[in-house]
């Protein structure tokens, strides 16, 4: 009975968890490039309350029978993110970009290490440098003049632009994509980065459109990827699962209290 307290318990705190993680996925539903995640459970270590003895002669228990083991719940142990693509939105915007296809952006940080995004939705900061919305660059450096009247991305990332009283055509630069061999195993930061790990392997860049890489499209972001009605069903079935372990804690202290009365 102790046992069955502390299992329920555990199974408790793991349906908590798998509730923070869909409020967490429905929360950013409308976050631009969001990838929704799941949790991983594995049950925790066996106990064998008796093990199998030789059986006496005609006997059915056998030498190979198995022993009585009683698990001692389960528990979470992992994240694991979905990285489908999410439907691709027009907004109009010449410095929107989504990635068709696997690929991210490779955003620059402050302490000069890469992070990797699918959120394509830039603007120019006072420099004219291509930055997303927490201000930090792309790692290709694409400088946009102030006086650019017109700016073209092409699918293969090459970015032009027209300035004004010219009608030729500037190259900037070129917008380069990442991939990974295991993109699971990437390690989210928050606004909308991510980070490379050992699960992940390491980052091999190229231009988009590459084998193995996606193309851009000016003037499009990617929506999210969460299905709002599939994380409905999982949080009920989250809330069934509780409210089940729960029962279990009460019946548990029942079958406690019978047994303490029984010496009265």
């Amino acid at each position: 009975m102790f046992r069955a307290l502390s299992t329920a318990a555990l199974g408790m705190s793991a349906q908590q968890k798998s509730v923070d993680n869909i409020a967490n996925n429905l929360a950013n539903v409308g976050t631009t490039g969001y990838k929704r995640s799941s949790i991983a459970f594995q049950d925790l270590f066996y106990e064998n309350v008796e093990v199998s003895k030789p059986g006496a002669s005609g006997s059915r228990i056998s030498n190979d029978s198995p022993s009585l083991q009683i698990g001692h719940g389960s528990q979470a142990v992992a994240t694991i993110r979905n990285f489908t693509q999410g439907s691709i939105s027009e907004t109009g915007n010449p410095l929107d970009l989504s990635i068709n296809g696997p690929g991210f952006f490779r955003i620059e940080m402050p302490d000069g290490n890469i992070a990797y995004s699918r959120d394509g939705n830039f603007s120019r900061d006072s420099g004219g440098m291509l930055v997303n919305n927490s201000g930090l660059p792309l790692a290709d450096q694409i400088e946009v003049p102030m006086e650019a009247k017109a700016i073209e991305i092409a699918q293969d990332g090459t970015v032009t632009s027209r300035m004004a009283g010219d009608n030729r055509e500037i190259e900037l630069g070129q917008v380069q994509l990442a991939r990974f061999s295991n993109p699971a195993g990437l390690e989210a930061k928050g606004d909308n980065l991510f980070m490379e790990t050992k699960a992940s392997g390491m980052a091999f860049s190229d231009s988009p459109g590459s084998e193995g890489f996606g193309v851009i499209r000016q003037g499009y972001l990617e929506d999210s990827n969460v299905d709002v009605v599939k994380e409905m069903v999982q949080l009920i079935e989250a809330q069934r699962a509780y409210e089940t372990n729960s029962k279990m804690v009460q019946t548990a202290e029942d079958m406690m209290s019978v047994t303490n009365s029984i010496k009265r």
